[in-house]
């Protein structure tokens, strides 16, 4: 069975992460928290931090990196140069992003530097034997490669724009000694609460699993949580709904082919029988909670990471913590399928039914530097101990990474809405500008 697995991402330059940051995956208390775990590496990784204090962006610098690497053979033009995200203050130098994988076990490490105009560096190794195995680097002077790096992978270095990644273009050329890594790109997965995704597109993605054992599980995962939700289907619609549809469009000028589209439904049972709901016409608990369903099984079947941002939005701690605990069980997670995820909800830090919803070692924090910077820095800088009631201490501060909040200023500030609330508009003109009335 393939096992693929995050070690470590390191990255520097990409939006508040100035300085270089490490999010280190590899267990630290391994015999003492998870002893019948065999896995190379954490499958959980949760971020917490105030707001603003950078958590999204670490979970955006993995994103942008997989972005580059799945698409910047298709969507970076020649001599258009590098959409990227600097530190505002760091404009001029490169933006780094380093993984290190366990793909079917063998370690690999690929990075790559980029500036507003192209890839400055670029690295692929091995290592099959715990011994370094060189695939191929790049810099300005070009590639170089190992003994063992096939003729064909030499022979893209002249099908390589300045601005695009060889491992795009490699995979793309179905270069074999290439594709685990990037395969490994390809299994991620991304939620965010604020990314809305289409209906139509939603249903299609939900027909595209195919397997009704697939969506038999969302449908159980859906009532599990308590949403009154019993099942869902993806109706198409009627000869006699797309015939109006597409007579509407045509009168608006849409001169596109008529398409036959689907919806979904979710089907709801109560004591006054059954009924069937459009999902944005459900709350917006039920809306998060049935997204994350549709990216978190997959996942869990096949590999692969997913990327939460506010896993927890919209979502009771018990649910979040259920859903967390998917990934912690080998049972429900047999691929090593790994889950990172920033949240505010600090009760995640604690016990849910007597259980540790996260081990010491799956708990990260960010917090601003005086310049601006996001640190990012792991609760076993502290050296916890298993017994230690975390939530409590970092809400108490002990691990910083809290908001530094005035409260002489928070109070004024409302003292003062709370005030003008009751004063009329000639008034507070008045008290503002005494030298009128004198």
């Amino acid at each position: 069975m393939t096992v693929e697995m995050l070690l470590s991402f390191r990255t520097a330059n990409h939006r508040s992460l100035r300085e270089e940051q490490h999010l280190l995956l590899t267990p630290v208390y391994e015999k003492q928290d998870a002893p019948d775990i065999e896995w190379h590496a954490v499958p959980v990784a949760a971020i917490f931090g105030p707001n603003a204090s950078g958590k999204s962006n670490v979970i955006d610098a993995i994103k942008y990196m997989s972005y580059l690497v799945r698409w910047s053979f298709r969507e970076n033009e020649p001599g258009e140069g590098m959409r990227r995200n600097p530190f505002a203050l760091n404009g001029d130098e490169p933006s780094t992003y380093v993984v290190d994988l366990w793909i079917d076990g063998v370690r690999y490490t690929y990075g790559f530097a980029v500036d507003d105009a192209a890839v400055v560096e670029e690295w692929l190794y091995s290592y099959p034997h715990k011994k370094e195995r060189k695939i191929f680097e790049r810099d300005a002077n070009g590639f170089e490669y190992g003994v063992d790096t096939p003729k064909s992978v030499r022979a893209l270095a002249n099908l390589v724009e300045p601005n695009v990644l060889l491992l795009s273009v490699g995979a793309r050329a179905r270069q074999e000694i290439l594709q685990p890594v990037y395969g490994w790109f390809a299994a991620q997965r991304f939620r965010s609460p604020t990314a809305s995704v289409h209906r139509e597109m939603l249903a299609n993605r939900l027909g595209r699993m195919g397997t009704p054992e697939l969506q038999g599980r969302i449908a159980n995962l859906m009532r599990a949580a308590d949403t009154g939700i019993t099942d869902f289907k993806i109706v198409e619609e009627t000869d006699e709904e797309m015939a109006v549809r597409t007579a509407r469009t045509r009168r608006l000028g849409d001169g596109f082919p008529a398409r036959r589209q689907t919806r979904l439904l979710l089907r709801h049972m109560c004591g006054a029988g059954e009924f069937t709901l459009p999902l944005h016409a459900e709350s917006e608990g039920t809306q998060q909670m049935f997204h994350l369903a549709v990216s978190i099984l997959p996942v869990l079947e096949d590999g692969g990471v997913l990327l939460a941002d506010e896993l927890d939005a919209s979502l009771h701690t018990y649910l979040s913590a259920k859903l967390i605990q998917l990934f912690q069980d080998p049972a429900t997670n047999p691929r090593g399928a790994q889950l990172i995820f920033a949240s505010h909800d600090s009760a995640l830090l604690g016990r849910v039914q007597g259980r540790d919803v996260l081990k010491r070692d799956q708990i990260w924090f960010t917090e601003k530097g005086e310049d601006g910077g996001t640190q990012l820095f792991p609760l076993t800088d502290f050296k916890p101990r298993k017994e230690d009631n975390r939530e409590r201490r970092y809400l108490t501060g002990r691990y910083g990474a809290v908001p530094n909040v005035d409260d002489e200023l928070f109070m004024a500030a409302l003292a003062t809405r709370v005030d003008s609330a009751h004063v009329s508009p000639a008034a507070q003109g008045q008290q503002r500008h005494p030298s009128a009335v004198d």
